[in-house]
């Protein structure tokens, strides 16, 4: 019988009611709620390129420390001083540091003929076979420049014509005082720069020093030439005082004797007789 109660039950009979999401399909839907809000709240991204720079080594760098490697840049001052002063006159340490500088170094005298045959490479080549090279690069500095000369004893650098103070001041005055006509034609002919370093240079040879002192080989006796051309005498035998001694007795020679080691006894004989002429009239006249 049809009343209000079964009206009711049929209105609730047709209500249909969604199923329960399982656990697996609530998961899902999170999952794909969150890609979709990370991907709706921040731009995309583009991947950063990669860093090259720090994968491939620095060619720049790689350049720059090869050609330091090749091409070594020469330091702007030397290691040391290559001329100091001890208080009484320069003094030239590195010969060969000293040649190459243009400020400190004389140039050769190429309008002295003398001068320009001993400023030849192949004099240097010949006196560094015959003495030790500190020794030859000096003499050879000496023979080769006008005025500028280096004291082969004690390294002194100094000009022809120049008053030099002593090597033990002694408290004399000597301003003014010209040195002695002997003393500047040993300045001329070795270098030696005082009487102290020829004797020093000599100390092999005591019975020529006197004789050999200011002289050339021309203007010496037979018993001094002698003399300077045996063993020696002294007690000085290391290397310095031998080529020392060999530097006095070469410098007597007016081509340091180099011809007679080029040439025949004869062949030497002949061209001497060329350079004593031509050295004569180059030195002071001596005061006997």
């Amino acid at each position: 019988m049809p009343g209000p109660s079964n009206i009711k039950r049929k209105g609730k009979g047709h209500k249909k009611k969604n199923p329960r999401p399982s656990l697996e399909s609530q998961i899902t839907l999170q999952r794909s709620t969150s890609y979709e809000s990370s991907t709706s709240q921040s731009p995309p991204s583009s991947t950063p390129p990669a860093d090259h720079d720090a994968i491939l080594p620095d060619l720049h760098a790689i350049t720059l420390e090869e050609e330091e490697t090749n091409h070594p840049t020469e330091p702007f001052v030397p290691p040391f001083p290559f001329i100091h002063d001890p208080g009484n006159g320069p003094r030239v340490r590195d010969t060969r540091a000293f040649l190459s500088s243009k400020f400190f170094a004389q140039p050769p005298a190429f309008d002295i003929p003398l001068c320009a045959e001993f400023a030849q490479e192949e004099i240097l080549e010949m006196l560094c076979t015959i003495l030790p090279e500190e020794t030859a690069l000096i003499l050879w500095y000496n023979k080769s420049r006008a005025t500028s000369r280096i004291c082969p004893a004690c390294q002194r650098l100094y000009c022809l014509g120049d008053i030099l103070p002593d090597h033990v001041p002694d408290g004399a005055e000597r301003v003014g005082k010209r040195p002695s006509p002997l003393l500047e034609r040993e300045q001329n002919i070795s270098g030696l720069c005082s009487p102290v370093c020829f004797v020093l240079a000599s100390f092999n040879y005591p019975g020529a020093i006197q004789s050999a002192w200011g002289r050339m080989e021309d203007e010496m006796d037979d018993k001094t030439w002698e003399l300077l051309n045996g063993p020696g005498e002294g007690s000085v035998q290391n290397d310095v005082g031998r080529s020392l001694g060999m530097l006095v007795k070469m410098t007597r020679l007016h081509d340091l004797g180099l011809a007679q080691l080029c040439l025949g006894e004869e062949d030497f004989m002949a061209d001497n007789t060329q350079y004593n002429d031509e050295f004569h009239t180059s030195l002071p006249d001596v005061v006997s």
